[in-house]
């Protein structure tokens, strides 16, 4: 991908586009991209510790892989979200991210030069402590459903998210794009498949909602409460 490419991909990206053009341009020099479509993998984590990934287009899954060897999927990331060595903190997960939407465009910086463009430039410096900061949240409020909520609202609340995230419609009817399996949800909630299957079978019965393989169709979202 040439400079100008390389330039235009990150001027409207939310991390990048209070830089000014000469920044920009220093940025494009060490960004390396990636494409991915449906189904392969962008990242392992152990063949690219020394890196950081902004997603330009797309949606990914990141999955970790537990002792056992047991895929575990621990967040669903789009447009403008940060992986891999996020933290800028030396630390090695056995994960890999997976593309889930069609097409992703990726780009990614050598952990040592993106501390350096970081310390060049303080307002840069600041929207990445801020999503930093939004990246815990997100983990906390996780944790605090697990804590406070059984599995039938966690299961809730995450329908009600994603609908407001993706969903196109109204509030009559909600349809989702369905690139999740029932074990992806299972994780995401901290739960089993076979809950998951049958709590998403009696929201069906209660005509609350309707899936399929492909899409999933809220009808009711103020009932998942």
């Amino acid at each position: 991908m040439n400079l100008e490419t390389k330039y235009w991909h990150l001027h409207n990206h939310q991390l990048f586009n209070a830089l000014n053009s000469a920044e920009l341009k220093q940025i494009c020099l060490i960004t390396n991209f990636k494409t991915a479509k449906k189904g392969e993998i962008i990242y392992f984590s152990h063949d690219e510790s020394d890196r950081v990934y902004t997603i330009k287009r797309g949606t990914i899954k990141i999955v970790e892989i537990d002792d056992k060897g047991n895929e575990i999927v621990k967040d669903i990331l789009q447009t403008g979200d940060l992986f891999g060595q996020f933290t800028l903190v030396n630390q090695t997960l056995d994960e890999y991210a997976v593309a889930v939407s069609d097409y992703v465009t990726c780009c990614s910086f050598k952990l040592a030069d993106f501390e350096e463009v970081i310390e060049r430039n303080p307002v840069l410096a600041l929207r990445y402590t801020k999503w930093v900061g939004f990246r815990l949240k997100r983990m906390e409020n996780r944790y605090a459903n697990l804590v406070f909520k059984d599995v039938r609202a966690r299961l809730n609340s995450f329908l009600k998210e994603w609908a407001t995230k993706e969903g196109i419609g109204n509030k009559n009817e909600i349809v989702l794009k369905n690139y999740l399996t029932h074990q992806d949800i299972a994780s995401l909630i901290c739960s089993t498949r076979q809950t998951v299957t049958q709590l998403l079978n009696e929201l069906k019965d209660k005509n609350i909602l309707d899936y399929s393989r492909h899409e999933i169709i809220i009808k009711n979202l103020s009932a998942l409460n």
